[in-house]
């Protein structure tokens, strides 16, 4: 694969294997595939699927420190919270549901909950630059909040089935 700009195509990605069979990279893929509504990246590889989560610190170093997010990078923010949510419903059999207050500027707000409780809640800023150095570190990141929520699950099972 070649390198292209952030701009004009998706970043070059070293396909991990280890990092591609986690089931949370599954659910993130599974997820993609679901928005491709007319079938166009049916061939495509789970990693050239992903690709577009990862962008590289030459890549980021383009990028305005100060910019709106576009559509494609809020639909990539929306669908990797989905994912964690979809994760820890899998594992913990109890429906998490992700709440997300963007601004038009990039700034906002995430909450994960199930039942009563915040399982998960991070102030979030330059949405535009969102994405992962690797897939390794996707799959890191969406490993850690799944396992974070469902050790608070575990720590508050009542008042996460309320």
């Amino acid at each position: 694969m070649k390198k292209t700009s952030i701009n004009t195509g998706t970043p070059d990605v070293k396909v991990d294997e280890a990092a591609l069979v986690t089931p949370f990279v599954k659910c993130l893929a599974r997820l993609v595939r679901a928005q491709d509504t007319y079938g166009s990246q049916d061939r495509a590889s789970d990693a050239e699927l992903l690709a577009n989560f990862v962008i590289t610190e030459e890549q980021r170093r383009e990028i305005p420190i100060i910019g709106d997010p576009g559509p494609d990078v809020m639909l990539r923010f929306n669908i990797f919270y989905t994912a964690v949510a979809l994760s820890i419903e899998a594992r913990t059999g109890l429906v998490a549901s992700p709440i997300t207050m963007i601004s038009h500027e990039g700034f906002g707000r995430v909450l994960l909950t199930t039942g009563r409780l915040v399982v998960f809640s991070k102030t979030v800023r330059d949405i535009h630059r969102f994405g992962f150095a690797t897939l390794r570190k996707l799959a890191e990141a969406g490993a850690k909040l799944v396992d974070d929520a469902t050790a608070a699950i575990e720590t508050y099972p009542e008042v996460a089935r309320a």
